[in-house]
């Protein structure tokens, strides 16, 4: 068995649990789209690189500012795919606009959250999504899908910070600070820096990391690699 069955085993039996809270619309199409096997090579499937700007690394305190999100089929980027979505804040952003260059005025006219996350969720069907560092962009994503939806995602998802984090635990490899980054993880493939904290420019540069990570590991890599 594959070591990423617990990862699909778990979203089973939590899509199991939450069947009957799960309301029609975008989310439903995706579960309805099946769950993959781990034994697929990964150049067979499609994946959707998602990135997410918020105002806050606290979900508590922060909202979600901008997504961004770019396809990878047949182990390449589609870069017709792309999108970049502007989400309305229902507060000043305030010195977090430093760091994402979103201000108050450029996110006035932003669509409502349920609105974007429908259009992530319109791409996403049939395609493993990808983050780097999923356990944050998801903390912002859950509760906007449980809101809509009445259960979080529960879509498979390749992290690849956690993927560089086991690459580098198997080359006995103590991780310094920066090397589990974006641009760290990037840098040991020799990927050019990128424009960081910008939503869709984050989502291009986490699938080249992809590629670059699932092609260095050689043939025969399969989804449970990656998951």
């Amino acid at each position: 068995m594959s070591v990423v069955a617990p990862q699909l085993l778990g979203l089973r039996v939590a899509r199991f649990r939450r069947r009957k809270r799960l309301r029609p619309g975008a989310l439903m199409d995706c579960w309805q789209a099946g769950l993959p096997s781990p034994r697929t090579d990964w150049r067979s499937l499609d994946f959707l690189v998602v990135d997410a700007e918020m105002s806050s690394l606290d979900p508590q305190q922060g909202e979600l500012l901008s997504l961004g999100w770019v396809a990878v089929r047949t182990g390449a980027i589609d870069l017709g795919s792309a999108s970049h979505r502007v989400l309305r804040a229902s507060s000043s952003v305030g010195q977090s606009a430093v760091i994402h260059q979103l201000r108050d005025l450029d996110l006035a006219d932003g669509e409502k959250p349920e609105s974007a996350l429908d259009a992530l969720l319109q791409a996403a069907r049939g395609r493993i999504l990808v983050f780097h560092n999923a356990r944050l962009d998801l903390a912002f994503l859950d509760p906007i899908a449980c809101s809509c939806h009445g259960t979080p995602l529960l879509l498979p998802v390749v992290d690849t910070l956690r993927a560089e984090q086991r690459l580098l635990s198997r080359r006995s490899m103590t991780p310094r600070a920066g090397d589990l980054t974006l641009t760290g993880c990037r840098a040991r493939y020799g990927l050019d820096g990128h424009a960081a904290h910008n939503a869709l420019g984050d989502a291009l540069a986490t699938a080249e990391l992809l590629l670059a990570h699932a092609s260095s590991r050689g043939a025969g890599i399969c989804l449970g690699d990656l998951l």
